[in-house]
């Protein structure tokens, strides 16, 4: 690989290749200086920012950041990589990659005709040199539509995953909190369980719980365990009602194996949740969740930062068609983004550059007990991803997930979001929320001193 350097007043900064002039311009994080690949000082963060911006897009097919005969996910990037695509914005530097986002041009239809042509590198190495308001500019103009019982990501609206996790997987406990959080219009994204006890036995005990659910009530939404995708395809093979697959994925091929799961395996499950056929207006049956540090976490980052590593997952994710994929962006931990400021602007970035490859992104808005971060925080980053047009967020009983013991985004929160801003969840679960008088017609929630009516007279009928 070449070094770079550029030069601020009388001092001139070395970087010995891409990859560490990619993590010296990287806003400041705690887990890039763990690894020991930041910039000593905003200075030297400064240098290597301008230095990027003078670098053409096309260095990145030119040079891997983890060499391709050492990792299939950069064999994934290259060999996919659609030149077609790419053709209009090939003469392009990252700095000037920067402004065509940022112009009227880059229109909803113009980014999506290069996003085939855009690779995870590329879009970190832009999202570096971008501002908060850059990247909620840009993802906003992305628009990124799923389908599988319901609509995923269409304009002026945003869903929420509903996530009635319970500590010791009790079935009445998991159905209050799927009652609470329809009653709060939340659950159009998915209703997504993460299990307290993780086998096969059980992952089919409450995945076959929730298809009664959603059976019996006729909701437009889709269930999903998240559990092990090797779990999942067990289940499938016994018989188990599966609409998504779940899996944790990450931007290295070893950090992947640190996961247990490889391309292969991710394309196994795929095509067995598809031989099911259970969706109805779509079969987008994956669901994948990132998060910027978890490369470094298994020590399988190869020298490239995180974010960047975070970007590379997004490539995993696009080769298999998800009608979901989020970003935990706080759950790692302060080791990794140590407060709010660094959460909110991680989110963001996650959540833009997936948007311009081409992924029905959305966010787990939240927080360990031990960074230093608050609630306050998390508003801030849910009114911003609402504004940028996030595909989805999590709905969970008082925003406190009790069993992953983690704070994250309540009904209430999502109702907020979608109040303020003016959004709406999936146009089909939209309607079913109508026809139960959960809502009204101006999606407003209907809530008084009981069950709404229609609610009621349905449970009444099916109990």
């Amino acid at each position: 690989m070449s070094s770079f350097s550029h030069t601020v007043g009388s001092r001139t900064y070395q970087f010995r290749d891409l990859k560490d002039l990619m993590a010296k311009a990287t806003p400041a994080r705690s887990g890039d200086y763990l690894a020991g690949l930041a910039a000593a000082s905003a200075e030297e963060r400064v240098a290597a920012q301008m230095a990027l911006a003078a670098l053409p897009l096309s260095i990145f097919l030119q040079q891997a950041l983890i060499p391709y005969e050492d990792d299939e996910v950069t064999r994934l990037i290259i060999d996919r990589h659609d030149r077609a695509a790419f053709a209009p914005i090939a003469h392009l530097t990252v700095g000037d990659f920067r402004n065509w986002l940022l112009g009227d041009g880059a229109d909803s239809a113009a980014l999506a005709a290069v996003s085939p042509g855009i690779t995870p590198e590329m879009a970190a190495a832009v999202s570096k040199l971008m501002r908060v308001q850059d990247l909620i500019l840009v993802a906003k103009k992305c628009h990124v539509t799923t389908a599988f019982r319901n609509t995923i990501g269409l304009p002026g609206r945003m869903s929420t995953r509903l996530q009635p996790n319970h500590p010791t997987d009790d079935a009445t406990g998991i159905a209050a909190s799927v009652l609470d959080g329809l009653l709060y219009g939340s659950g159009d994204a998915v209703i997504g369980i993460n299990p307290a006890t993780d086998n096969v036995p059980q992952v089919i005990k409450i995945v076959t719980m929730l298809d009664e659910i959603i059976d019996r009530y006729g909701i437009p939404t889709q269930s999903c365990v998240l559990t092990h995708v090797t779990n999942t395809i067990a289940a499938i093979e016994r018989g188990a009602p599966v609409d998504l697959v779940f899996q944790s994925i990450a931007g290295t091929e070893a950090a992947n194996a640190g996961f247990g799961i490889n391309l292969a395996l991710l394309d196994e499950a795929r095509q067995a949740a598809l031989s099911l056929r259970r969706g109805s207006v779509g079969n987008n049956v994956m669901y994948f969740e990132t998060g910027q540090g978890s490369a470094l976490s298994a020590n399988a980052h190869h020298g490239v930062d995180q974010q960047t590593c975070e970007a590379r997952a997004y490539a995993v994710a696009r080769a298999f068609a998800p009608l979901l994929v989020n970003s935990v962006v706080g759950f790692i931990g302060p080791e990794y983004l140590y407060d709010g400021k660094q959460i909110v602007r991680a989110g963001l970035e996650d959540h833009f550059c997936a948007k311009l490859l081409g992924l029905p992104m959305g966010c787990d808005v939240c927080y360990t007990n031990h960074a230093e971060a608050d609630q306050n925080d998390m508003d801030i980053l849910l009114t911003l991803l609402g504004t940028a047009g996030c595909t989805f967020v999590m709905g969970i009983p008082g925003s406190d997930d009790i069993m992953l013991n983690y704070q994250t985004t309540s009904f209430h929160d999502a109702l907020y979001a979608r109040r303020v801003l003016g959004l709406k969840p999936a146009p089909e679960f939209e309607a079913w929320l109508q026809r139960m008088e959960i809502f009204t017609r101006d999606a407003q929630v209907t809530l008084g001193n009981g069950l709404p009516p229609a609610f009621e007279r349905a449970l009444l009928r099916l109990s």
